[in-house]
């Protein structure tokens, strides 16, 4: 049993306790030390058994040991099996494991399938079943991660240090290319770069087609190499969807 947090456990949980692996009989302290040695996974939610670390008996899992009666984890959940020091968990019968909480400062969005913020209710756009997909930046799972959730404005989550990782380097979602930040004071100072960057005579006139990342919409706007604004809702976060052409045709 490694230190974590200065009481027995392992790097991912606090626990006085191993989990009988019902896949292959070891003992493990967490799931996640199990399959980061063994070519398969445990089931949390079929463990049976589990051995005291402190006098080493084998037993029925359960919260106290039934020998030398030492706590296995200030919160324990008979679903999930889950031991750990508080964190104010709770188990959402819905979602189908344990969250840290408090429970009272999340709701379970049915559409989205997973718990959120409370200020998130009825502030923010579903996606069905999001967290059943895989973080799209380390393509590891979000719905069961120890890693929070970070929901972006389109409705896609990353995981938050996925998130914070890529929003050093870029603006986009990188599944609907949607813009993750309020990007006005960007997009004032790509206006004044325009202004002060004229194109060559041969390409004044010329016009091309744009797709607007932020809001689906099409336009036919003036070619400039900097960037092009969409024109029904002002963002630059657009890719070019047509060839050039003059604005106006030569007789």
């Amino acid at each position: 049993m490694a230190l974590a947090n200065g009481g027995p456990g392992c790097e991912h949980y606090r626990r006085g306790c191993l989990l009988k692996a019902p896949c292959c009989g070891k003992f493990y302290v967490c799931r996640l030390c199990h399959d980061s040695k063994e070519d398969h996974q445990m089931n949390r939610f079929k463990v049976k058994q589990v051995q005291c670390a402190n006098c080493k008996s084998i037993q029925q899992a359960q919260q106290h040991c039934e020998g030398c009666s030492s706590m296995f984890g200030e919160y324990y959940c008979n679903i999930c099996h889950l031991f750990d020091k508080d964190k104010k968990q709770y188990h959402c019968e819905t979602c189908g494991i344990c969250r840290i909480g408090p429970k009272e400062d999340f709701f379970h969005c049915s559409k989205c399938n997973l718990c959120l913020a409370l200020s998130l209710q009825g502030n923010h756009k579903c996606i069905e079943n999001v967290s059943r997909q895989n973080c799209p930046i380390c393509l590891e799972d979000i719905h069961t991660s120890r890693v929070g959730a970070c929901v972006l404005p389109c409705g896609h989550l990353l995981h938050r240090t996925c998130y914070e990782a890529m929003s050093k380097a870029g603006y986009q979602c990188p599944l609907c290319k949607h813009s993750i930040f309020d990007m006005t004071r960007y997009w004032q100072q790509l206006d004044d770069e325009i202004v002060q960057t004229p194109m060559p005579t041969e390409y004044q006139n010329m016009m091309a087609e744009i797709l607007c990342n932020d809001c689906s919409a099409r336009s036919l706007v003036q070619y400039h190499i900097v960037a092009m604004k969409c024109k029904s809702c002002e963002s630059y976060n657009t890719v070019q969807v047509g060839g050039c052409k003059m604005a106006v045709e030569q007789q």
